[in-house]
């Protein structure tokens, strides 16, 4: 759950609509929506949370490479010539050309 030290309830986001949009775009920080001083819903600049999805792509990215790289270290998975050998084979290509 969002920690914040200033929620903003729905009706707190009515009177402050005009202002909120420059400041998302400003600080670039996400806002918390609260109820009942009760986090109900982040709103964020659009720009800063495609960075968010972007270093997120990159964290699962990363983190399935070192799960790769730990299987291959333990002995597991095959060759990349017999692997490239199953793929023709499944495709139903032919022979790599030399």
């Amino acid at each position: 759950m969002p920690e914040t030290t200033d929620p903003c309830s729905p009706t707190d986001l009515q009177r402050v609509a005009p202002g909120l949009m420059e400041r998302l775009k400003e600080t670039r920080q996400p806002e918390v929506l609260a109820t009942n001083e009760e986090a109900e819903v982040v709103v964020q600049d659009a720009e800063a949370y495609q960075e968010l999805l972007d270093k997120l792509d990159l964290a699962e990215a990363i983190v399935g490479i070192q799960r790769g790289l730990a299987s291959m270290r333990r002995g597991e998975g095959v060759r990349a010539e017999e692997a490239l050998d199953r793929l023709r084979s499944d495709l139903g290509a032919g022979a790599p050309v030399e």
